[in-house]
């Protein structure tokens, strides 16, 4: 009888380990049904934490059947590597380097090493052929690879909103009736961004980079424009980590907005 209890916790004890070892390696290889489009998170990585950022890069405006290319970085935390899940309302995710496609979402195909003290996971997104708004949702795991969940943390993004709009064959100064300064993507980014900008009326436009206090660091435009539609590279190899500040003057219109550099 003795023998006999004996086998069975050893019997018992061999399948607790290996379930565990199973839930471990399928979350090491990636897991999906955890954003906020339809999950709880990623409970199997610890616990939920606002110490872990998790952002989605990309254009916020696209065209039907357009594809562009997005990102999600992961930041903070033990970070000794990150994974992700991220998920459309509708489109076409394409898996990029570091992540696979599981079903129609994405997931880390193994933990990523961070560089300059964080994550990012490069991914393209085809919108659908109707117009209106998508979102894409994504989450992020900053784990410290101990071989278990203790000490694991992990964070949702905040949803991204795209708006798709119908394609036009002619784009004229008719079709741009505003002024525009679109939010930099990637952001956080590490060394170069790009900066998307709509011009109304032509005339003299400057678009400038300052510092946290103020200081001009770099002049990405500084001439006369068309009406039209522009987008910027900004490489900032040469300065540090920190909080900048973008500004597009032209005409009467001025507006300034905020990019995070991680180096």
């Amino acid at each position: 009888m003795a023998k006999f209890k004996q086998r069975r916790f050893l019997f018992n004890l061999l399948l607790i380990t290996c379930s565990v070892s199973f839930l471990i390696y399928a979350s090491s290889t990636g897991i999906t049904g955890t954003t906020k489009k339809n999950g709880n998170g990623c409970d199997c990585h610890g616990g939920f934490s606002n110490n872990v950022t998790v952002t989605i890069n990309g254009p916020e405006v696209m065209t039907v059947n357009e594809t562009a290319t997005f990102s999600v970085t992961i930041s903070g935390g033990t970070l000794n590597a990150g994974g992700t899940n991220i998920a459309a309302s509708s489109g076409v995710l394409t898996a990029g380097a570091g992540s696979k496609k599981v079903g129609d979402e994405l997931t880390h195909s193994s933990p990523k090493s961070p560089a300059a003290n964080s994550v990012t996971f490069d991914f393209t997104y085809t919108a659908p052929s109707t117009t209106g708004n998508v979102t894409l949702y994504a989450n992020g795991n900053s784990v410290n690879l101990n071989g278990g969940s203790n000490g694991d943390l992990w964070n949702f993004a905040p949803n991204k909103v795209i708006t798709v709009n119908p394609v036009t064959n002619i784009e004229d100064e008719s079709t741009i009736s505003t002024f525009q300064l679109a939010q930099n993507y990637p952001n956080p980014f590490n060394p170069t961004t790009t900066i998307a900008y709509q011009i109304k009326e032509a005339g003299h436009a400057t678009l400038k980079v300052y510092n946290l206090i103020g200081k001009e660091v770099a002049t990405l435009v500084n001439e006369e424009k068309q009406v039209g539609k522009f987008e910027v590279k900004f490489d900032a190899s040469n300065l540090s980590s920190g909080i900048y500040y973008y500004r597009l003057q032209s005409g009467n219109f001025t507006e300034t907005k905020k990019m995070i550099l991680l180096q």
